[in-house]
């Protein structure tokens, strides 16, 4: 398929975007107009399962204590977590302006479909172009103001969403949550890959339930085997910006929606690198 968008049907493109010169065309979209969002960084997956909710919580939990200002864009439409882990139960609310995201017990915004339905428990049956259309919206109408990280947890896969979010929405980079079973390089290139084909800048990975310690012995018992995720990082050419372990406190917090009591510090690097991180435009 050719990038002109003149409709000159031409095979042979000489100009920039076409024959006739004219640029590809884009699908970005502007955010709201009263949006000041610094950096946009999606949590993404290649397979359900594996935590993604969970690292996109935590990330931004740990940016929130450097400091920042911090936004939360739950676009898991049909699973959505986001609310739960943090102990929302209001609901958003609206003006004729916008949408305006809610906050959590240490002022980190938050926006989910979980925030408009009456009940949280209510199934979202919804073909995937409103889904698509719903996350594209709260990138485009919700008032998020100043924000220096906007972390989207992304549904897993490569399908509707996914390639929404990575058209329309200006994303800094992504990172890509896994798990140590030996499915995992499959699933990590089908992202990776994913994220090359959109010229998506891939941050690195961070792998999900690495160990789990035994609360006897305290030897770390490796359920899933031996992890791969180095190997298979230095192949693809990207960073491992951090391994968890499964948790049982951790798992706690979320339930309890505490989650920003969390007090592991397996992201640290991560956060660390994501801070650092200059992309090819120079951007910071």
């Amino acid at each position: 398929m050719s990038d002109c968008s003149c409709n000159c049907d031409s095979t042979e493109c000489k100009g920039e975007g076409g024959s006739c010169g004219s640029k590809p065309e884009s699908f970005i979209e502007k955010t709201h107009e009263l949006n000041n969002i610094k950096r946009v960084i999606g949590v993404v997956s290649g397979k359900g399962g594996v935590g993604k909710s969970l690292v996109t919580a935590a990330l931004s939990v740990l940016m929130r204590r450097k400091g920042y200002e911090v936004g939360i864009l739950d676009a898991d439409i049909t699973g959505p977590s986001i609310p739960k882990m943090f102990g929302i139960k209001k609901k958003a609310q609206g003006c004729e302006f916008g949408l305006y995201p809610e906050y959590t017990c240490n002022n980190s915004k938050v926006m989910s479909v979980n925030l408009l339905l009456e009940k949280e428990d209510t199934p979202v049956i919804w073909r995937g172009p409103v889904i698509a259309g719903t996350v594209k919206q709260f990138w485009t109408d919700v008032i998020w103001g100043e924000v220096d990280y906007l972390f989207l947890d992304m549904p897993p896969g490569t399908g509707d969403v996914p390639l929404t979010v990575f058209q329309s929405i200006p994303l800094d980079g992504i990172v890509i949550v896994t798990s140590p079973q030996d499915l995992v390089s499959l699933i990590v290139k089908k992202a990776f890959n994913m994220a090359k084909t959109m010229n998506i800048p891939v941050l690195g990975i961070i792998e999900n339930m690495s160990w789990l310690k035994c609360p006897g012995c305290g030897k770390d018992i490796k359920l899933f085997g031996e992890s791969r995720i180095d190997e298979i990082a230095s192949e693809l050419g990207i960073n491992v910006l951090g391994k968890m372990p499964i948790d049982p406190a951790v798992a706690e917090l979320c339930d309890k929606g505490e989650i920003e009591k969390l007090e592991h510090s397996y992201l640290n690097g991560a956060v660390e690198y994501i801070e650092n991180f200059i992309d090819s435009s120079g951007k910071k």
